[in-house]
This record gives C-alpha cells, structure tokens and sequence, in this order.
C-alpha cells in the first residue's frame, strides 16, 4: 500500500508539525511524503519531533505548487473542517480508506495551513474531501494528529485486506491522472471560450463544476484522449 500513497502537507508553517506527520506515518506504515512550499525547511525541529522517522524526512520530496505534488495521482483526497459553496463528495477517515483499497490507485491525502486549512481552489483538485468527526465544540486538530487519524485507518485497512485475495483490476485502461485531467479542463474551456458559451469576463463557477463532474466520473486514460480529440475536431470545424 505505501507505494500508492502519499502524505502531502501544503505551505505547513511549523516544522515540528512536518516532523509530526512523518512519525505518525512510519508508525502506521507509510513512507512517502510530499511538502509543499514549506515555511521552514529542513529544520532541526522537525528532525526532534519525528522521533526515529528521518528516513522519511530524508527523501520527502519538496516542491513549489500543489500541482506538481499531485501530477501522477488518479485519485486525491483533501482534508477539510467546512462546508463549501458548491458541495463536493464528502467521506469520514474509513470510507476513504475503503476508497483507497477498493479503488487501488496512486493517491495523495493532502492536509492544508495549520490556521486555515486548503483554500477552495486547492479543494476543487480533490475528488474526494475527508472530514475528521471531532467534537462540534473543539474541533482543531493538530496537523500531526491529522495525520494520524488518516494513516490509523489506512493501516487498519491494510491489515483486514492482508489475507484477502488479489481483485484485478476494474478497467481496462489505467485511471487518468491529475495532470491529464488539468490538461482536459484546460482545453475544454479554451473550446468553450470559442464557442461563446463561457464567457472569460463573467465565468461564473463553469469550470469548476465542469471540474467536480470529470473528478466524480472517474474518467480513464483513453476516455480522456477522446474528449480531447473531440475538442481539436470542434476547433478544427471552427477554423475551416
């Protein structure tokens, strides 16, 4: 399991926090981490609070945007405390451990800011969002914590599934990933802008929903190549 999935921590600005993460997660079995422009990084701090789990902070991986630390994923869930303006697919810490196992695709959890969590662009890029069920009158966790709850649930997970037999997979044609739906989304409103249906000055919230319809859909590798064949044809008739 800990090869298809990966811990990303967005602009995190404690690095004892970073260390926290990465213990919680060799104690339930994972191994690859992601950070996002962290506020401080490498750091003592985090290399204290990770008690033992430094192989883990040694080869985390640093990048710049939430973009490249999800390129390769088919599916991501995002941690959120909120409701948002346009409801998204919504699980408890086990049922997206069920979709982790049942689905078997390269996943990223992705945990936002120590104040204010992911911003509601960054949300939009998760198929899924995942609500810790804390207490309505002290709901803060800390990002380590966080962390733990997810990774406890994966790991139980794991465990039941250990002597389960080996289910092939449901498709034919590998999960398309973050990127390539990002490059389809981007197509699609360059055709839409085009075609007069969306207007770029007053895009109102299109794109986002066009956004959560494709997520939802689970599309595949070659279903994505058709709509983006589809696309150029469209172009190509508006040229002609």
């Amino acid at each position: 399991m800990q090869n298809k999935v990966r811990i990303v921590l967005v602009n995190t600005s404690h690095p004892g926090n970073i260390g926290g993460a990465a213990r919680a997660m060799k104690n339930m079995g994972l191994a690859e981490l992601y950070l996002v422009a962290p506020k401080q990084y490498p750091s003592d701090e985090a290399v204290s609070r990770a008690s033992g789990a430094t192989d883990i902070l040694e080869n985390a991986v640093v990048v710049e945007t939430l973009e490249e630390a999800l390129a390769d994923c088919q599916l991501v869930i995002g941690t959120s405390a909120r409701e948002r303006n346009i409801p998204w697919p919504l699980v408890d810490p086990r049922q997206a451990a069920d979709l982790v196992f049942d689905e078997g695709l390269v996943t990223a959890f992705v945990f936002g800011r120590e104040d204010r969590g992911l911003t509601n662009e960054e949300l939009q890029r998760c198929n899924y969002h995942v609500h810790i069920p804390s207490v309505e009158t002290f709901s803060s966790l800390n990002l380590g914590a966080a962390v733990q709850v997810i990774a406890y649930e994966l790991r139980m997970k794991s465990l039941l599934m250990k002597d389960a037999p080996v289910v092939a997979s449901k498709w034919d044609v590998p999960a398309a990933n973050v990127e390539q739906i990002d490059y389809l989304l981007e197509h699609l409103e360059k055709v839409l802008v085009q075609t007069e249906f969306l207007d770029p000055e007053v895009p109102m919230q299109v794109m986002t929903r066009f956004r959560r319809m494709f997520q939802r859909s689970r599309l595949d590798q070659q279903e994505v190549g058709m709509l983006r064949g589809m696309l150029s044809s469209m172009e190509k008739k508006m040229k002609s």
